[in-house]
């Protein structure tokens, strides 16, 4: 998953009027936010779960020293996760830039 560079890893404080034009509801808007939200989060789960899959092997007799370096290289593939933007913020931007693609059902 590709994460723009200029999203801000903590929160910023927003008005709710520039939620508002797009879809004439800042509920509506509010609700395509949290959904995009937990695609990303969805995604950025399952990307870490494969590279973390890697190191998930059963051994019985593993040294110490490649068990460290192994952990090592978990601990920094964490970090750098634990470091992006949390996925309601990177939802939020694609939003207000007009990145995202959304319809309304019919009822």
């Amino acid at each position: 998953m590709e994460i723009k560079k200029n999203i801000p890893n903590n929160t910023v404080t927003r008005k709710l009027a520039d939620f508002d034009p797009q879809t004439g509801n800042v509920y509506k808007s509010i609700n395509i936010i949290a959904r995009r939200a937990n695609q990303i989060a969805a995604e950025m789960k399952q990307e870490l779960n494969r590279k973390l899959a890697d190191f998930a092997t059963t051994t019985t007799s593993a040294d110490n020293m490649e068990e460290t370096f192994e952990n090592r290289e978990q601990i920094e593939i964490s970090r750098h996760y634990e470091r992006l933007p949390k996925p309601a913020i990177i939802a939020t931007e694609e939003f207000l830039d007009g990145e995202l693609y959304y319809r309304e059902s019919d009822k």
